[in-house]
């Protein structure tokens, strides 16, 4: 029995077991059921009217929804019970018509995705398969406009007041091309798109004028954009931007303007020609340096927001701390795709005359005249304390400069005596301070110790003792060394002739004569026939020749002369030569050495007198004329300001003359001396220790010269005796070498 009933109750058990373990496990799969979705994806999609189309993928097919909204702030929020959060980023800015961003967040077994939106509008959700669309529709932004501007309100305008009062085309940063277009009202919609090569914007609710609706060519820009073409449509406008080459474009409106920026491509250069296209109103715009944005791109689509919510955006896409002040109000209407967050945020705060201040992960935003009035006051307050401040006296002993040249280096003035234990005071103008003084310091100098007194605010005495400790300092020296280098040669070479024939009208046996010239020939034959007459040499008629030619070589270095004299007649033959071959050098090394940026002179050479006459004053028939003597310098002149660079090389600014005694000019007064004259004045940059040739002019002559007699002169080997021949040669070099070595002096 004990068996049996045991036997019973374990049956009973089990039953109760395997009926609650089927139980728990139908739990369990219901509850693995509803826990395996998963978020996967967020996507949205532009429509018509601002509609935006947001689609959810899931890992399963779409269980229960739930969803509701609020007002304020507005927003739309959907629970998805039983699915996990595998989205990537947290949120997903949108900002197309009434829809701001989707963001999903994950709790207690569930996900919340919540829809921000810029107000508030309608909803309608449909679920196919996986996936889940929420459609937001586009808010009554327009509707609520028109119903604030009642007929009795004369300051608002409808919808259908507003016109295009003006387009203008100006020339942005790094070639870009900017097309504004002004409203006669804020209430302007507008929108962009691309379609291929053209930009095209419509205004819906804005008509525009006869004369804007002609087509503006701005190819002389050189920009992306070729040309405007504004016209009507459908009660509307619409203007056609053409364009050319890869481009990327953005738009953002404030108050009656929309602005649209076409930009090339990254990596694409376009230069302005400075050209201004016909019909445009604005001017080419131009910056050496654009500005470089290296934010992560955002795409924003904005129409009529509030500029704080933009803000927000911004701060979550950078994360950075963005702090608006109370001041910061307004809304404004973007659509930038795909720009840099830090480009969006600097056209925003242009749009709305705004400007930032970042101190590091936090930005102040503010108007502009708000942050200049705050930075202002900071400055007067500043000021105020060290105006205020306790002075201090300093003795600065001044150790390789002059202490009245840091005196007046210290107050942008010299002021003081010179003398041996003289000194002086100079002070800063009142209400301003005066180099590294304050309004109330004062600077000293004692020229007999060396000293500097400064009484000033402790912290303008601090800057003072570290700009000593710059500029007071030992300075370098260098050693310029330059060569002068004259050489000239000179050749030339001179063959003549002299021919004649005469009648010595004698009858007796003829004679001839050599020797060195035909007037030596001359008294050998005349004594000739002196002796052949029995008489005296003296009385003898002497020979009277008649020279054909006369082309001796004056000066000849060398001459050979030959006459026969026969009964009948007399001829005379004389050859001439000359050769002369000369070659000279002057070599000049002037050296001098100064300190850094210290201009130095060295001069050697001769003063040369002469003597000049000039006619007695008053009645110059019977004054005597005056008679003064005059100097002129013959000298060696280097003249060298050397700077030491950075890198340690030279850069001399030099002046090098070398002037010689050429000859001498004889005047009835005395002589007068002709100077050959060498300058060379430059500026080069040499390294320490190199030799280089600054200068150097080679001069080349050659010259030949005949003269002869027409015609006898060209016969051959007869024609040397009626012709005279010239050639001359000559050439001149200088050159000027420059070698400085920097001696640097030890720092202690």
């Amino acid at each position: 029995m004990t068996a049996t009933k045991q036997f019973g109750v374990s049956k009973d058990l089990r039953r109760v077991l395997a009926s609650a373990t089927a139980t728990v496990g139908l739990l369990l799969i219901s509850a693995a059921a509803m826990a395996q979705n998963v978020l996967q994806d967020v996507r949205y999609a532009s429509a018509a009217g601002g509609k935006v189309d947001i689609t959810l993928q899931f890992s399963g097919p779409v269980g229960e929804v739930q969803a509701f909204t609020t007002d304020s702030p507005p927003r739309i929020a959907i629970d998805l019970p039983g699915t996990t959060n595998g989205l990537a980023t947290r949120r997903v800015a949108i900002g197309s018509g009434a829809t701001s961003a989707v963001s999903a967040a994950e709790a207690g077994g569930r996900t919340r995705v919540v829809v921000d939106l810029f107000r508030p509008a309608t909803y309608t959700t449909r679920s196919a398969g996986n996936l889940l669309v929420l459609t937001v529709d586009g808010g009554s932004a327009s509707a609520a406009t028109t119903a604030m501007a009642s007929p009795q309100d004369p300051s608002k305008r409808t919808a259908n007041s507003v016109s295009v009062s003006n387009i203008d085309f100006r020339r942005g940063d790094n070639g870009a091309g900017r097309v504004i277009m002004r409203f006669s009202s804020d209430q302007a919609a507008a929108d962009m798109r691309n379609e291929g090569s053209q930009v095209v914007i419509d205004v819906s609710n804005a008509t525009i004028p006869e004369n804007l609706r002609r087509r503006l060519d701005v190819t002389d820009f050189a920009t992306p954009v070729v040309s405007l073409e504004p016209k009507a449509n459908a009660g509307g406008t619409r203007l056609i931007v053409d364009t050319e080459g890869e481009y990327e474009s953005m738009a953002y409106q404030t108050g009656n303007e929309y602005v649209v920026e076409i930009s090339p491509k990254r990596g694409t250069v376009i230069a302005a020609n400075g050209m201004r296209a016909p019909g445009a109103a604005g001017q080419v715009q131009t910056t050496a340096a654009p500005q470089r944005y290296t934010g992560k791109p955002v795409t924003f689509n904005f129409q009529d927001v509030p500029v704080r919510t933009v803000l927000q955006l911004i701060a979550e896409e950078s994360n950075l701390n963005i702090v608006a002040a109370d001041t910061v109000s307004g809304n404004v209407t973007l659509r930038l795709i795909n720009v840099p967050w830090d480009q969006a945020l600097q056209i925003v705060l242009r749009a709305k005359g705004l400007d930032m201040r970042r101190d590091g992960n936090v930005v102040w935003v503010a108007p502009q005249k708000e942050l200049s009035e705050y930075e202002q006051a900071l400055n007067t307050a500043r000021i105020n304390l060290e105006n205020s401040c306790e002075l201090v006296s300093e003795y600065i002993a001044i150790n390789y400069g002059r202490a009245e040249d840091i005196a007046g280096l210290l107050t942008e003035t010299k002021s003081g005596n010179s003398g041996g234990g003289g000194g002086g005071t100079t002070q800063g103008q009142a209400g301003a301070q005066r180099g590294f003084l304050s309004p109330r310091g004062t600077v000293s100098f004692d020229n007999r110790t060396n000293t500097l007194l400064v009484v000033d605010c402790p912290r303008q005495v601090a800057e003072i003792r570290n700009l000593l400790a710059t500029v007071d300092r030992p300075v370098d020296q260098v050693l310029i060394e330059a060569r002068i280098v004259i050489a000239d040669e000179n050749f030339a070479r001179d063959l003549g002739a002299r021919l004649g024939i005469s009648n010595p009208n004698i009858n007796a046996n003829s004679t001839s004569a050599i020797s060195g010239n035909i007037e030596a020939n001359t008294a050998t034959i005349n004594s000739f026939n002196s002796v052949l007459n029995g008489t005296n040499t003296t009385g003898v008629p002497t020979i009277t020749q008649g020279f054909i030619t006369n082309l001796a070589v004056p000066n000849a270095a060398g001459s050979i002369a030959f006459s026969i004299l026969r009964a009948s007649s007399a001829l005379d033959l004389e050859l001439s030569a000359l050769e002369t071959d000369g070659r000279g050098e002057v070599l000049s090394n002037p050296r001098v050495i100064t300190s850094n940026q210290r201009e130095a002179i060295i001069r050697q050479g001769d003063e040369i007198g002469y003597t000049t006459t000039a006619a007695a004053a008053g009645n110059t028939s019977t004054g005597v004329p005056s008679t003064t003597v005059q100097f002129k310098d013959a000298a060696l002149e280097l003249k060298v300001t050397p700077t030491i660079t950075t890198d340690g090389r030279v850069y001399l600014a030099l002046e090098i003359k070398k002037d010689d005694i050429k000859s001498f000019i004889f005047t009835d007064t005395g002589q007068v001396p002709s100077f050959s004259k060498n300058f060379l004045s430059t500026a080069v940059l040499i390294d320490n220790g190199q030799t280089v040739v600054v200068g150097g002019v080679y001069t080349f002559k050659s010259r030949d010269d005949i003269t002869k007699v027409p015609w006898l002169g060209d016969v051959p080997f007869l024609g040397r005796l009626f012709k005279k021949t010239a050639r001359s040669t000559g050439k001149a070099e200088l050159l000027i070498f420059v070698t400085p070595r920097v001696l640097q002096v030890s720092r202690r």
